[in-house]
């Protein structure tokens, strides 16, 4: 386990859903998706009481789906790319819109908003599909030293510029899509994890819907002669590293 991450919590609710707690109490929201994710754990909403800050990495539903009610619901500002803001602010919403390359603090915590390589856009009610800028990935500053980061990959394919991720942020832990088929499997998330130069990984976006068929032993697999931990968390558990 990585020691400058120390006293964080990661919680997986399932999909690409993650609280996060912060050594000092912040409590961060990755993806909110829980109107329709099976697997959303059944007490998932005790780690919702209270939120601080949501990121929302692009504008499919499972991603954003439920951050405009979360948002209401706990007065935290939602992060997002500026297009998904001019939505959400339209509704009424909190919305820290921003873009890649740029670092926001927002509820207390600081991210830096990355690059992903996947579409974006959401499903207005006439089933009309409306462009939501970019996909994008987060790397959440839990302090400010080396290996005091946290990088959620948000919906992406393994890209080159992960090593720079790397370089310019050093995260010791990455949150990374294995499922398939819209996103990376196993095979490219160990090269992620590698470019990445992270210790640890926690998987996501896999098992919720069936062409989603990466799964964690896949990517242990990949990742056996690597010294990269691999850190599977069933939806609603918790690890603190």
């Amino acid at each position: 386990m990585p020691q400058r991450l120390r006293g964080t919590r990661i919680t997986w609710l399932g999909h690409a859903m993650f609280a996060v707690e912060t050594p000092d109490g912040r409590r961060v929201v990755f993806d909110p998706f829980i109107e329709g994710n099976p697997r959303f754990p059944a007490d998932g909403r005790r780690h919702l009481e209270r939120v601080d800050a949501i990121l929302v990495s692009h504008a499919h539903n499972d991603h954003m789906g439920d951050a405009a009610s979360l948002s209401r619901a706990t007065g935290a500002p939602v992060v997002c790319v500026h297009e998904i803001s001019v939505f959400l602010a339209a509704q009424g919403v909190t919305a820290v819109g921003m873009n890649k390359g740029g670092t926001v603090e927002a509820g207390g915590v600081r991210a830096t908003m990355v690059g992903a390589d996947h579409s974006s856009g959401y499903v207005e009610s006439g089933g009309r599909m409306v462009f939501g800028g970019e996909a994008a990935g987060f790397v959440l500053h839990v302090g400010d030293g080396e290996g005091e980061a946290l990088y959620h990959a948000g919906d992406t394919g393994v890209f080159g510029d992960m090593a720079l991720i790397g370089e310019l942020y050093r995260p010791s832990v990455a949150l990374l899509p294995i499922g398939g088929h819209y996103t990376m499997g196993p095979a490219e998330a160990a090269k992620a994890a590698r470019l990445l130069g992270v210790s640890t990984v926690v998987p996501m976006h896999y098992g919720t819907f069936p062409p989603l068929t990466g799964r964690p032993e896949g990517l242990r697999a990949a990742l056996a002669d690597s010294g990269v931990e691999v850190v599977a968390l069933e939806p609603g558990e918790s690890v603190t590293l």
